[in-house]
């Protein structure tokens, strides 16, 4: 009989439906590393919250160990390089609390509209200050979204009904699902010229972090406000900490910062500043949610081997696992590079099989393509979730298969159409490893991997020498150089493979050269 350690607070309910499901399961929460250590190696399944630190050497130390169940999204105290190299599967219940965060959002903007935690610790004082505390409604007000997947659309529903506008900025929002959430679709500095109120629900990646900066907050009308419960960081604190102080900013209410636990902050006691310890998912309804689904995730996984939110983990079967592992590796690395290339709304994804890949179960490499494709964007987003995360944004998905064999055994093409154009991707496998072989109409070959840097360029004379010139005056040394050139419209592409990471101003560097379009940083884990 399987056997589950809960080493954090989990509701009683889900010790029950471990025990119904016919698993041994024993409840201990508050254990020191050192008793978690020693008691760790007789155990199949690990349920935690955020105490439980599965650190490398606990993994080490627990040799029948085949999952760890977060009840909750966030999985930063867990290893999970670790985790994955020791086989371990690591899963996480990221739909449990997002409308108790949705809500908490909603909450805050009613804080900092009424400024109801500074009237209410006056009035307490003993104080009678009615004039001080001169509200704003919210009825009529625009509200702006960054981010509108799962969260921000809730909070999007909640402030319709509350009779504001909204206007919504997410690149993968599709004009399609924008209207059915009746939002306003808008780019992010007109969300910034237009909104009275900002809420925040996108994840933390390269793009988004210190988005709201100096410069952000500049393009915001006077009097705006701002409530953050997604991430710390998105928002540069000492930047808000100044437009608070100058009354550019009327107020802002946040949840989570960029060092949390927060004991200090150039935000904490600036005009109208609202602070609450991270709260989002803290309701009774949230934890009892990620307790019971994580209980259920990993009883199933334990009894049938069936997988859901995995974080590390594919869903092939062991018969599939052989002859999908290279196409695995190919499908991922092409949603990674269309996904990164991807600016604006995301409406459709087609994924087509040629040759003898179009035989397999290509179920999953559709899957990992989304994976790669969603993940630039969109937080805790695997294999097995980002075809649900693809529905819910309105993205429709079409798979495409064709045994027909052309240049190559087995190819893979990822196609997206946005709200500005489309491109696709081909690739194959050469001597088992992935590689681009078309971009749109430019033929090409090319490794993806590393960092790279993708150039779009009017195909004139000269340019591959000032190209190379530039990268070598900023010291950056080429590892490997592909060029293409498009068929019809006039134009190459480059894809340059670095050694060590990109300079933090090359991108700009590049774009001030004469004839490029386009530049763009990408990066393959």
């Amino acid at each position: 009989m399987a056997k589950v350690l809960i080493s954090d607070k989990l509701s009683e309910r889900a010790i029950d439906i471990f025990r119904e499901r016919g698993l041994e399961v024993d409840f201990k929460p508050g254990l020191s590393v050192e008793e978690q250590m020693a008691i760790i190696g007789d155990y199949d399944g690990l349920a935690i919250r955020s105490a439980t630190k599965v650190t490398a050497e606990m993994l080490a130390a627990a040799p029948n160990l085949k999952l760890v169940g977060r009840a909750g999204i966030g999985v930063d105290n867990v290893d999970i390089p670790a985790a994955t190299a020791r086989g371990v599967v690591v899963m996480n219940t990221p739909h449990g609390n997002t409308i108790t965060t949705a809500e908490h959002a909603i909450a805050m903007l009613f804080a900092t509209a009424r400024q109801i935690p500074a009237a209410d610790a006056s009035t307490q004082a003993g104080k009678w200050e009615k004039s001080r505390f001169m509200g704003v409604e919210l009825t009529a007000k625009t509200l702006g979204l960054i981010g509108c997947g799962n969260i921000g659309a809730i909070v999007a529903e909640r402030a319709l009904g509350l009779r504001m506008r909204v206007l919504a900025y997410d690149p993968f929002l599709s004009e399609d699902r924008a209207r059915d959430l009746g939002v306003e679709k808008a780019d992010l500095d007109t969300v910034l010229a237009r909104a009275d109120f900002i809420t925040l629900h996108t994840p933390m990646t390269d793009q988004t972090r210190g988005m709201i900066n100096a410069e952000a907050l500049a393009k915001c009308k006077p009097g705006v406000r701002i409530v953050n419960c997604a991430r710390g960081g998105l928002v540069v604190e000492d930047d808000l900490a100044a437009a608070l102080e100058s009354g550019h900013v009327a107020g802002a209410a946040f949840d989570v910062f960029v060092e949390e636990p927060a004991k200090t902050n150039s935000l904490f006691g600036k005009p109208n500043f609202i602070a609450t310890p991270h709260l989002g998912a803290s309701t009774e309804e949230a934890q009892e949610n990620v307790a019971l689904q994580v209980a259920d995730q990993m009883a199933d996984y334990l009894l049938t081997g069936a997988v859901s939110n995995a974080i590390n983990m594919p869903s092939i079967s062991a018969e599939d696992a052989p002859k999908l592992k290279p196409y695995m590796e190919l499908a991922s690395r092409l949603g990674s590079f269309a996904g990164q290339l991807t600016e604006t709304g995301l409406n459709k994804v087609t994924l087509t099989y040629r040759g003898q890949v179009a035989a397999l179960n290509t179920r999953p490499l559709t899957a990992i393509a989304l994976e790669g494709l969603l993940k630039p964007l969109v937080n805790s987003v695997n294999m097995v979730n980002a075809p649900v995360l693809a529905r819910e944004r309105g993205i429709e998905v079409v798979e495409v298969s064709n045994e027909e064999i052309e240049n190559y055994q087995a190819t893979i093409t990822v196609s997206v159409e946005t709200d500005r154009r489309s491109r696709s991707a081909s690739g194959a496998i050469f001597g088992g490893e992935p590689r681009l072989v078309q971009l749109h109409d430019a033929r090409m070959e090319a490794e993806l991997q590393g960092e790279m840097l993708f150039v779009r360029n009017a195909d004139k004379p000269g340019f591959i020498g000032r190209l190379g010139s530039a990268l070598g005056d900023a010291g950056v040394n080429i590892a490997n150089f592909h060029l293409g050139r498009a068929e019809g419209d006039g134009s190459a592409v480059a894809l340059i493979q670095l050694d060590g990471t990109c300079p933090p101003d090359m991108v700009k560097t590049l774009e001030a050269l004469p004839d490029v379009l386009t530049v763009r940083q990408l990066k393959f884990d």
